[in-house]
């Protein structure tokens, strides 16, 4: 199962997106690791270039909100992206917020899987519950 992942906008939060990928890499994910700063168009580009099924990507300053309301724009702009799952984890608002709302905001935005403020094992467990829902054997 191939997976892009990276940390989008102006995040540089490069200690947790290195663990993401080692946490990828040990559950036996394809990883293509897109760093740091990366706009939300790269990931589609590259979910595309890969044949990735999986699109991860990651906020720790909060800022991910700005970007993420484009995904559903972008993935409508793309060919054959209508099986690939799209999430999103880490620090997901500035400030605070409800989970339940800003879950529910993020699936709006069209993301398949939303984790704010869930630990990394946790988001992976759902990950892989997803797959094999939308990819059963």
């Amino acid at each position: 199962m191939k997976v892009v992942t990276g940390v989008v906008g102006n995040d540089i939060h490069v200690v947790a997106n290195r663990l993401i990928d080692l946490s990828l890499k040990a559950r036996g994910y394809e990883v293509y690791n897109l760093g740091v700063n990366t706009h939300l168009e790269e990931f589609f580009d590259a979910v595309v270039e890969t044949g990735a099924e999986v699109l991860m990507i990651s906020s720790l300053n909060g800022e991910a909100e700005g970007w993420g309301r484009e995904v559903k724009l972008l993935k409508s702009k793309y060919k054959n992206l209508d099986n690939v799952i799209m999430m999103i984890g880490g620090n997901l608002v500035v400030g605070s917020g409800n989970t339940e709302d800003i879950v529910a905001r993020y699936k709006k935005y069209g993301f398949d899987l939303v984790c704010h403020q869930i630990d990394l094992n946790t988001g992976l467990d759902m990950l892989q519950s997803m797959i094999e829902e939308r990819f059963p054997s």
